[in-house]
């Protein structure tokens, strides 16, 4: 697989809520991006606030942008201040560094897209999104 299809992606959401509602988060919303970073599939759980999904679409497209998952950017904006708010001017500020980005990788390890998760603590988010990746036998990258 070179790709994220829509029933992988959408199965990955699917999955990613069900590991949210085992450890009683937050609603999530969920965006999955595919090889070309486009949006493939999105659904956000009842009661999630405005502003979820562009949280959680920031956390997927900084991971895929950069090529590193969103914890790795999150180590960096520590380390880094000045780069990561540069880089996320270049992204019209569509880069949120903090947990809950995730990088899906094929068996090959090639980057086919990103997940990005907002609604409950940033561990949690990134939880959430390793088993939705997990459970369709692709590969999580966290950085």
């Amino acid at each position: 697989m070179n790709n994220i299809d829509k029933t992988t992606a959408q199965k990955i959401i699917e999955k990613s809520f069900e590991k949210g509602r085992d450890l009683k988060l937050n609603p999530l919303m969920v965006v999955v991006l595919d090889n070309r970073g486009a949006v493939k599939a999105c659904a956000a759980e009842d009661g999630t606030s405005p502003l979820r999904f562009s949280i959680a679409y920031g956390k997927a497209n900084g991971a895929f942008q950069m090529g590193m998952g969103s914890r790795a950017l999150f180590d960096r904006a520590e380390q880094q201040a000045y780069f990561i708010n540069a880089v996320n001017s270049l992204t019209d500020g569509n880069l949120v560094p903090v947990p809950g980005g995730v990088l899906i990788k094929n068996s090959n390890k090639d980057i086919i897209g990103s997940i990005g998760i907002s609604g409950d603590s940033s561990d949690n988010d990134e939880s959430a999104a390793i088993y939705g990746i997990e459970s369709v036998n692709l590969i999580p990258d966290i950085g």
